[in-house]
């Protein structure tokens, strides 16, 4: 596997563009276009919320039926959530002006939208936009690049991921770009990703690829503790590649879910790096579990406390807040055995051994968790199992950005 430059435009016959169409906000880019040049194989996953917004039940609907889309269309600035029968007749509207422009079936239009809950998507500017992204559509990596800026709301910066494998001789190409900063939890959060591919994939073994992967990468972060209303992650495969179709419980169905591992993976730390207010990475890794449920739930324990978030905001290795976290979790585990250790490009330093502190330096200490990415290991002796969670420091800017997000 290589790890390339690029994003949704890097897999063989994918086009992409970005527009100004003027929905929220001003003096920037707020829709963008994902184009195949071939029909796809469509696989998804959706947020978790009861309360969905109308593109997340519109998406679904195509993912879930026979049709094989081309085209993704997304905004930012308002979510198309809590919009009632106003907001579904906006995706129809929508996908209708996309069909008559690119010349594909309306049901088969996936799309995207983020941003402020409640609002009603202007529809005539979202149509307008339509024919702006057909007329600058193309090939390339900057175009990808584009793209991910446009999906951006209080994101800091693009999030994009891209790697090679080869398969019957073949390369083939995975890419990704993703928007997240805010509303995030884990069970997918207030995030979009989109995923193309040139891979020759069945439709089952896609979407058995995808499902696997979200729970391992996606659902393993958190910035905040909401789960949001729109969460989507949507993979396309145009075939275009050349290689064997690829089938579930193949060698080289194995290859592909490493390869689609590896830009989930990398977009999921993005997303967590990049937390509204954030200054900081931080992974948290659970080894010695007795069973992978148990490692995953301990570590989510951990990314999610605020007190330990705020901690490492101050650079302030608190390690009871970890300890405590880790025991509300709702899972069996001995504290008097757990080892704590913290881990940066400042080096590591092991806290607490069987559940009692050591003689560390905390001068050390500072400094490691000081620095831009950060780890806390557990080690709870149990068994072989482990998991990684990601997320990031709290600061008062989370505060600054969401007390007046509307405005």
């Amino acid at each position: 596997m290589n790890i390339i430059n690029g994003g949704v435009t890097a897999a063989k016959g994918f086009e992409a563009a970005s527009a100004a169409a003027g929905i929220k906000y001003q003096g920037r880019t707020d829709m963008a276009l994902v184009y195949s040049q071939k029909p796809c194989e469509a696989a998804g996953t959706f947020t978790t919320n009861v309360v969905k917004a109308a593109p997340v039940k519109w998406d679904k609907k195509v993912v879930e039926s026979s049709v094989k889309p081309q085209v993704i269309v997304i905004n930012s600035g308002i979510a198309n959530a809590c919009t009632g029968e106003a907001g579904m007749e906006c995706c129809k509207e929508v996908a209708k002006e996309v069909a008559k422009v690119l010349e594909t079936e309306t049901e088969s239009v996936l799309i995207g939208s983020t941003g402020v809950i409640g609002m009603q998507l202007p529809v005539e500017k979202m149509k307008a936009g339509v024919h702006l992204l057909a007329e600058e559509k193309a090939a390339g990596q900057e175009m990808g690049n584009l793209a991910a800026k446009a999906i951006m709301t209080t994101d800091t910066k693009e999030k994009e991921a891209a790697v090679t494998i080869e398969i019957d001789g073949k390369t083939v190409t995975i890419g990704g770009m993703a928007k997240g900063s805010g509303m995030i939890h884990p069970n997918m959060c207030t995030m979009l990703a989109f995923i193309t591919t040139d891979a020759v994939i069945s439709k089952e073994a896609l979407q058995a690829a995808l499902s696997s992967d979200v729970e391992e990468t996606y659902n393993m972060i958190s910035v905040d503790g909401d789960t949001s209303t729109n969460d989507t992650v949507l993979l396309l495969a145009n075939q275009m590649a050349g290689n064997k179709e690829i089938q579930k419980g193949t060698k080289e169905f194995e290859i592909f879910k490493e390869a689609l591992h590896e830009v989930n993976t990398t977009l999921a730390k993005k997303i967590a790096g990049d937390g509204e207010g954030a200054t900081a990475l931080l992974e948290v890794i659970v080894q010695g579990a007795e069973t992978k449920d148990q490692a995953k739930t301990l570590a989510k324990s951990v990314i999610c406390s605020n007190l330990t978030k705020t901690a490492i905001a101050g650079h302030d290795a608190n390690w009871g807040r970890i300890l405590c976290a880790m025991g509300y979790a709702g899972v069996e585990f001995d504290p008097e055995k757990t080892d704590l250790f913290i881990k940066s490009s400042a080096g590591e330093l092991k806290l607490v051994e069987n559940g009692m502190a050591l003689d560390y330096s905390e001068e050390k200490a500072t400094e490691i968790l000081s620095q831009p990415e950060v780890s806390i290991m557990a080690d709870i002796k149990l068994g072989k199992e482990s998991a990684i969670a990601w997320g990031c420091d709290l600061t008062h800017g989370y505060i600054d950005i969401n007390a007046d997000y509307r405005s």
